[in-house]
């Protein structure tokens, strides 16, 4: 028998007294008190504390002297408040309780692998064996939501902005320019595989030349790479495209995004518009394309003071067209021999820095772990030029410009952590523009595109396309929330000349950009608006609004660091029929 639900648990209040209600749920917690049982009944609106006395009803009472932890019930009974002194605050529905008359037992429980609790130290790989249990947890049933409101709000605000949600196949052909593409073998086109979209790119390109105007998708995307606490092999993007727009056009457009989703789901407030740092300004002064502004500690570049310094490691980095960079950590100049130790090593042992150099400005004396190399006046320049203060810490790297900013922005963001230097409460949204158009890959000897092959070159750099590619700045942005990149995108190039030219700086001759891209550098010659747009990445952002510290808890079934789901096995074993359906023929494992 099913009783049918009249509220939630999570919305009782002292204006039900007296009324009749039935509650679905789980049990929480049991606690018998001479006699009287108590109930926390639970489901993912809260919970509401039940009472089970025999003077209320004794067959209800018998009932519920089996009742256990996770067992599915069903209770009928009359809202009364609690006494004074039992009635919990911290609960919203701690001045009620229901006394019950009728109990239901839906289905009995086995004894959970762990408590259904929010401060869990359970391992993860049980926590996503068991996930069903896993995702009955407040905390992860909050994130959830929080995940839900979002895509309300997104699909909302881009209706009333005139946007049509259009879907993108999910079998594709396989592109291989990035990622590792996952692959789908076609059983009625024997030899041939489809690929799992690593984005719509190509498509929602081509709906902008089929007039569609402003489109956008929330979409599945998979990249077959090794995971991380924020990468999945399948995530979901905002997927977004504008015609006849340019940077401004999609900036507006997603700031007024940002802003709906944030101040939708959260009591913080967002300023727009969002502030905007060049890729160049923002490695040379963070070390990182996605700083985190939350905190200070902008890099200062020594290297015109200590140039011509005796100390080696200084003046033959700069000989050799390396940085001797640094910044100041405030009121950390104070910091012991040992503690500086264990940063050296952290530097050196997780960053790949060749050593860490430190200037402590204190009152009593400026010192330097390298006073014996570096003379007294040069130290002073330095601490000068930083604009350190009595008691402040300067911390230096010298070393490559293509690693050592990278190397000083992680020892900048160690420090942040280490020394509560960042204000978890602030949210810090920006624009990252100006990216190089192509980087060059020594192993390969070739130029890869930075973001993908149909980003527009600057206007202002197309006549070093040829004479001086790898200075050429690209019509592409990334936004950036907290250090995180949570979405990025370009104005991209609507001519198959320029495409053409473009594939040609990839080392793709027009034969393989026809084979690969054929449809799209033909649908340019039938006439395509200037176009851009951007993609969201859609788990990241509510991970970073809900505080997570893995994309797995803000996604319903994930995958772990292996790529599997402990919870169904996945991936699996196949049966040789299903193989020999599609001509496959599976190569012996060999472990090394």
């Amino acid at each position: 028998m099913l009783l049918k639900r009249t509220h939630t648990c999570g919305e009782l209040s002292a204006k039900n007294e007296g009324a009749n209600v039935v509650l679905n749920g789980w049990v929480n917690t049991r606690r018998d008190l001479g006699g009287v049982i108590f109930i926390d009944l639970r489901d993912r609106y809260g919970l509401t504390q039940v009472v089970f006395s025999p003077q209320d009803n004794e067959q209800a009472h018998i009932i519920a002297d089996q009742l256990r932890t996770e067992f599915v019930i069903g209770v009928k009974g009359v809202v009364k408040m609690r006494d004074e002194i039992n009635i919990n605050p911290n609960l919203k529905t701690g001045e009620i309780e229901v006394r019950v008359d009728e109990l239901v037992i839906y289905s009995k429980a086995n004894t959970p692998p762990f408590e259904i609790k929010d401060d869990l130290a359970t391992n993860e790989d049980i926590r996503m064996k068991y996930r069903y249990l896993d995702l009955r947890r407040p905390l992860m049933q909050k994130n959830l939501m929080l995940r839900s409101d979002v895509y309300r709000i997104t699909r909302n605000y881009f209706y009333e902005n005139d946007f049509a949600e259009v879907e993108t196949p999910v079998l594709m052909r396989s592109t291989p320019e990035g990622a590792r593409d996952y692959l789908v073998p076609s059983r009625v086109n024997p030899g041939r595989f489809y690929a799992l979209p690593q984005s719509p790119q190509i498509y929602k390109q081509t709906l902008m030349i089929s007039g569609m105007d402003r489109y956008f998708q929330i979409v599945k995307c998979f990249r077959d790479e090794d995971l991380r606490a924020d990468r999945q092999p399948e995530f979901t993007q905002i997927d977004v495209e504008m015609s006849f727009a340019d940077e401004e056009s999609v900036y507006s457009m997603a700031e007024g995004l940002m802003k709906h989703i944030i101040e939708g789901t959260s009591d913080k407030k967002v300023t727009v518009p969002f502030p905007r740092m060049t890729y160049k300004d923002a490695i040379n002064t963070y070390g990182s394309d996605k700083p985190d502004t939350r905190f200070d500690l902008k890099f200062v570049n020594f290297s015109d003071i200590v140039a011509k310094s005796e100390f080696r490691v200084f003046s033959k980095t700069v000989a050799d067209g390396g940085s001797v960079i640094g910044f100041v950590v405030p009121e950390l100049g104070s910091l012991g021999r040992g503690v500086m130790d264990r940063l050296t090593k952290t530097a050196r042992d997780e960053f790949g820095a060749g050593g860490l150099i430190y200037i402590k400005n204190n009152e009593d004396e400026v010192y330097s772990s390298v006073s014996k190399f570096v003379s007294e006046e040069t130290t002073l320049k330095m601490v000068e030029k930083s604009g350190a203060n009595k008691g402040d810490l300067i911390l230096i790297l010298a070393g490559p410009k293509n690693t050592v900013f990278t190397q000083l922005g992680d020892l900048r963001l160690h420090m942040g952590r280490e020394y509560n230097l960042i204000n978890e409460d602030e949210l810090s949204l920006l624009w990252v523009t100006d990216f190089p158009l192509l980087e060059y890959d020594d192993e390969d000897g070739r130029y890869y595109a930075m973001h993908h092959p149909f980003t527009s070159p600057n206007p202002d750099d197309i006549p070093k396309m040829d004479s001086d590619p790898g200075n050429v700045r690209a019509r592409a942005y990334d936004i950036v929330m907290n250090g995180s990149e949570i979405g990025g995108g370009s104005i991209r190039i609507h001519d198959s000349e320029m495409q053409q030219r473009m594939f040609g700086l990839l080392g793709v001759d027009e034969k393989e950009a026809q084979e690969k891209f054929g449809f799209l550098l033909d649908a340019f010659k039938y006439g395509a608006p200037p176009h851009g747009g951007i993609a969201f990445g859609l788990d990241r952002i509510v991970m970073l609004l809900s505080g997570a510290r893995s994309l797995r808890d803000v996604i319903a079934f994930p995958k772990n660091q292996k790529a599997q789901s402990p919870m169904d096995s996945c991936p699996d074993e196949v049966a040789s029929s299903q193989l020999d359906e599609l001509y496959i023929q599976l190569k012996p494992i060999i472990k090394g």
